[in-house]
């Protein structure tokens, strides 16, 4: 059986998702967005999902740490 996060898979199997922390993950199609999660607007394969993910999702702080880093008048970089 085929798992809907098998990478070698051709089926667009999988959506990106993203929480109110500006967080993504892969998750599965035909499945509900899980609470605290909404749909980032991008679904396929697991590879390009992933491919999706890595290129949008520069910065891994969460969204507060930004903030509060910006706030304090750390750029982090």
């Amino acid at each position: 059986m085929t798992s809907w996060l098998d990478e070698d898979s051709d089926e667009p199997t999988c959506q990106v998702v993203i929480n109110n922390e500006e967080q993504y993950s892969l998750w599965p199609v035909d499945q509900p967005v899980p609470a605290g999660w909404r749909k980032a607007g991008m679904h396929g394969t697991p590879r390009e999902c992933a491919a999706h993910v890595r290129e949008v999702w520069t910065d891994m702080r969460p969204l507060s740490l930004r903030v509060t880093m910006q706030q304090d008048g750390d750029t982090g970089g």
